[in-house]
């Protein structure tokens, strides 16, 4: 009996490596998804719901450098660098100042726009196909400020959305508080965002990706992926804990582990942890029809299936420093600085998660000039659910042999040298 070809591995089973199996198996193409822990149990389980293809602009924007000695002095800040980690990540940090000159701004916006743009059509029948169209709102965001000052301070932000087609509306005073009542009186100004939506639920969203694949014949393996494994100068497979895998191709999906996979090949991806926390509302006797961001803190108020979230802000710590608990209890004073009436009883404990951040704030997405048949698709930092279907849907294409409809050069791993 002629013995089975090897197929595909994707390694990580976050909603990046679910949505790039999702569409690799629906594609005809044997798949294993590999990872130690339960499927979306990371920051995928966690994240804020909001799926946001015209979030253009990077974590850095132009002026940064003038807001690092708040991030080191400020615990409360909506970016938060603890002094003690400073040293590790000074490297990191020059590369992000450098990201935040005016032409990369462009060249980066650019980027993220042509790979995520779409980012609602996918998901939508991505879920429709499987029968999860219920998980998707497509009812926009509204970003609060405290008045038009306020507002000033993200208007390159908008105007960069706006450049890359994004559409929204000012709502002042009596028109804000009529399309979400229950606010603050200190917010005059908010920002509905259309074209935008979120999820529900977003770990049922990351498993509605592994059912379709699964139902397409990929399986699901748990077990920890330690390297990958050549032959010839190209992929054959992947060691693991439980032994050698074979393989003709493999994705590095690993979100923030998927640096060290690539260090024996000669890449040093400047991969950080970017800390996201939140705490969950069963019953705060409000009603959001949409995410609600206080642009004060970066703080996303997400109606749920299950409550309220309130998700948000970034804190580099790395992976080994505890969570900070303090994190969590400025998420709780956010709620109530936004919505004085919002009920917190019955709080739930607070969640952390990594998300995978790089300093240009594009993912790594194609392959690895280096090894052929490797492929990364990792490092989409607080966008992760976003672009986790047209990520998988380009990366697809481009490993089928199939033309993709964007250049993946910028997202190219070797634009680190």
């Amino acid at each position: 009996m002629e013995q089975e070809r090897p197929g595909i591995i994707v390694i990580g089973a976050g909603v990046v490596g679910l949505a790039v199996a999702w569409h690799l198996a629906r594609g005809g193409v044997r798949v294993t998804i590999l990872d130690p822990a339960a499927p979306a149990s990371g920051a995928s389980f966690g994240n804020a719901g909001a799926i946001s293809g015209g979030s253009v602009a990077p974590l850095a924007m132009p002026g940064v450098l003038k807001q690092v000695p708040g991030m080191l002095r400020n615990p409360r800040g909506a970016l938060r660098i603890p002094p003690a980690y400073l040293p590790r990540l000074l490297p990191w940090l020059a590369r992000f100042v450098a990201a935040a000159r005016p032409a990369e701004v462009e060249r980066i916006a650019a980027a993220l726009h042509a790979l995520q743009g779409h980012a609602l059509d996918v998901h939508r029948q991505m879920l429709a196909e499987e029968g999860a169209s219920h998980l998707l709102r497509e009812t926009g965001h509204l970003h609060l400020y405290f008045d038009a000052a306020h507002h000033a301070k993200d208007a390159a932000a908008f105007a960069l959305r706006r450049r890359f087609g994004q559409r929204f509306e000012i709502l002042e005073g009596a028109q804000l508080h009529a399309i979400q009542p229950g606010l603050s009186p200190r917010y005059r100004l908010g920002v509905l965002v259309h074209d935008q939506g979120f999820s529900t639920d977003p770990h049922a969203h990351a498993l509605a990706f592994l059912r379709g694949a699964e139902r397409r014949g990929a399986r699901l393996l748990r077990a920890r992926a330690q390297a990958i494994i050549t032959e010839g100068g190209r992929v054959a497979g992947v060691a693991t804990d439980g032994g050698p895998l074979p393989a003709a191709q493999v994705v590095l999906a690993a979100g923030v582990w998927s640096a060290a996979l690539l260090r024996p090949f000669g890449y040093r991806i400047p991969l950080e942890s970017q800390r996201g926390y939140h705490i969950h509302l069963p019953n705060p006797g409000i009603v959001l029809e949409r995410p609600v961001v206080a642009a004060d803190r970066k703080v996303f108020l997400t109606p749920m299936a299950s409550g309220l979230r309130v998700a948000g802000t970034v804190e580099f710590g790395g992976l080994t420093r505890p969570p900070d608990p303090r994190r969590a209890a400025y998420l709780l004073e956010d709620v109530r600085r936004v919505f004085p009436a919002a009920s917190t009883a019955g709080t739930e404990g607070f969640w952390m998660g990594h998300r995978p951040c790089l300093p240009d704030s594009l993912p790594v997405v194609g392959p690895v000039a280096r090894v052929p048949g490797l492929w990364c698709a990792f490092g989409h930092g607080h966008l992760g659910l976003t672009g986790s279907a047209p990520t998988g849907a380009v990366l697809a294409q481009a490993m089928l042999g199939q033309r993709p409809n964007i250049d993946l050069s910028p997202f190219a791993p070797e634009r680190f040298g």
